[in-house]
């Protein structure tokens, strides 16, 4: 998503995205390569995320929010350049009903109807989920940042990925080994390393050419290292 949207505008990065959310986006993977990992590091027979893997992200995401809220502020005057509508608390709340049951029903059928397509065709969950799943569940990033990037809303653009990537491993894989323990697959560990090489890069790409900046060259790059990645995970079945 970062790739397409600095192929559509470099995307130039704050400096406070650059030494504190990427860093922590990247933490978040590394956690997860670590906690994936019971088999190699305890010698255990499997391994899981765990209910106290659960607990420590979310307790990292509890961090995160603190953070975020702290730096929290609105810009004297931000307000008379943003379009807004105004709507009644009611109706407002009448909005975030039908939104979360519409993602509620959303993510049920996408879940459902990848695993009916991985048993049709004899492909494997996890790579229908590193696939199919991962790029329908990423559509609503993708049009917000493709669009905060034609606008030049660089903060966005940005932010929405590196957010997301936080919420995602803290909160969603946080949630979901509370509820109940994730046993994993060791071949997992190609994956999550891959997504550990994007976090780095990202950080890696912030201090060439020009500082702080996403350019066109590295969005492309971006680009074809995961369609390099979706082929590989494909032949791999």
């Amino acid at each position: 998503i970062l790739g397409i949207s600095s192929v559509i505008y470099p995307l130039a990065v704050s400096k406070g995205t650059v030494w504190k959310e990427i860093p922590f986006s990247l933490l978040a993977v590394l956690l997860v390569g670590v906690m994936a990992n019971d088999r190699w590091l305890d010698q255990a027979d499997v391994s899981v995320l765990s209910r106290i893997d659960g607990i420590v992200f979310l307790s990292f995401f509890l961090i995160f929010l603190i953070y975020t809220a702290s730096i929290a502020q609105t810009l004297p005057g931000i307000v008379d350049h943003i379009p807004r509508r105004e709507f009644s608390r009611v109706k407002s709340i009448a909005w975030i009903v039908i939104g979360l049951a519409g993602l509620t029903l959303g993510g049920k059928w996408i879940v459902d109807g990848a695993v009916h397509f991985a048993e049709q065709v004899g492909i494997s969950q996890s790579i229908i989920g590193l696939t199919i799943v991962a790029v329908g569940t990423s559509l609503p990033e993708l049009a917000t940042s493709v669009m905060a990037a034609r606008k030049k809303n660089i903060d966005i653009a940005v932010g929405n990925i590196v957010g997301s990537n936080i919420f995602n491993v803290f909160f969603i894989l946080g949630v979901s080994s509370v509820i109940k323990p994730l046993p994993l697959q060791s071949g997992l560990n190609f994956d999550i390393a891959v997504a550990i090489l994007a976090a780095a890069l990202l950080f890696f790409f912030m201090f060439t050419e020009k500082k702080h900046v996403l350019d066109r060259w590295e969005g492309i790059l971006f680009i074809l290292l995961y369609i390099g990645y979706s082929i590989y995970s494909i032949m791999r079945l």
